[in-house]
């Protein structure tokens, strides 16, 4: 495991996903190993092409290196996702990659920002 570096794959490229990756963009210590939308025209998905990197429609494909990502953060607040991501690394016998859930990408830029940020995100289901 590296420890110089944090290998990132972000799921989730709508607005809040794209005030998180202007901030992951501009940490030297960060890897952006991929961006998923099912929005090819997310905002965050425009941002990560011009920073060439890999982005997708569908999750999954960002998986299949998933024991090569050090977390994974999930900003998309849709409790389907959550579930297919945690049934995903317990199929894989993925014990290395963290899901960062997006309330703990809004107490982030909460505290980037100085003001609590909104999310769609429930913790109802986590």
């Amino acid at each position: 495991m590296q420890t110089d570096h944090f290998n990132i794959a972000v799921i989730g490229a709508g607005h809040a996903g794209l005030e998180l990756l202007e901030r992951l963009f501009e940490a030297e210590f960060v890897n952006i190993i991929g961006v998923a939308d099912t929005n090819r025209h997310a905002p965050g998905i425009l941002l990560a092409r011009e920073h060439q990197v890999h982005v997708t429609s569908d999750m999954f494909d960002l998986l299949q290196k998933s024991d090569e990502i050090d977390i994974i953060i999930d900003v998309t607040g849709v409790k389907s996702v959550r579930d297919a991501l945690r049934q995903h690394m317990q199929q894989s016998g993925n014990y290395h990659t963290i899901i960062m859930h997006e309330r703990i990408s809004a107490l982030l830029l909460s505290l980037f920002n100085g003001e609590m940020v909104a999310t769609k995100a429930s913790d109802d289901f986590y």
